[in-house]
């Protein structure tokens, strides 16, 4: 009967020690894993162009506002109702619209200048026929123009990349002038 216990500690440890080896296993997987993942995230940063070596991996993600680090600042406008210019029925727009400015300073005077800068936008608004209005292009045409129109007030001359008769008119070359809007969005639009 003194052989029975000793056959039966013989076993338990036999499951320890597997227990041991499996528990250190799954440790070092663990360790290896952790210090693999260490190694990958501190080599990221490098490989940005911190030591000025060539970058070979997929480029950065493309930054909207390159000028500056801080967001930008958006100016919300009134919503504008207008009749459009339509001559077979008398439609109306529901415009609302939102400018988009880098410079909070920018956004003060337009603050500053704003029943000016509405006016403007109302006459480009007039102008329109629920045709223009309805399709895509004629969207991004009339963010262009509200670009162009508000602006003008604070006597900034942007060039008319739309005007039909620009080939026919001799324009004296002047250079190019960035606005400082950034983006016109519109916050609702509806024609009816």
């Amino acid at each position: 009967m003194a052989t029975a216990p000793a056959a039966e500690a013989a076993p338990k440890g036999g499951g320890n020690k597997k227990l041991i080896i499996i528990l250190a296993f799954v440790l070092l997987l663990v360790l290896g894993g952790g210090a693999g993942l260490l190694l990958i995230l501190k080599k990221k940063p490098a490989e940005d162009g911190e030591d000025g070596g060539e970058q070979v991996e997929a480029p950065a993600p493309k930054k909207a506002h390159a000028k500056s680090d801080h967001p930008p600042t958006f100016v919300p406008l009134d919503p504008f109702t207008v009749n459009l210019a339509d001559r077979d029925a008398d439609r109306f727009a529901q415009v609302g619209v939102t400018l988009e400015v880098e410079d909070p300073k920018f956004a003060d005077q337009i603050k500053a200048y704003m029943p000016a800068v509405r006016g403007n936008i109302l006459m480009v608004l007039s102008r329109k026929t629920a045709a223009d209005l309805l399709t895509q292009e004629g969207k991004e045409k009339l963010a262009r123009e509200i670009n162009r129109e508000a602006v003008r007030p604070m006597g900034i001359e942007l060039d008319d990349e739309d005007d039909e008769d620009a080939p026919k008119k001799k324009k004296r070359r002047r250079a190019r002038v960035e606005s400082p809007i950034t983006g016109v969005h519109f916050s609702n639009f509806i024609v009816q």
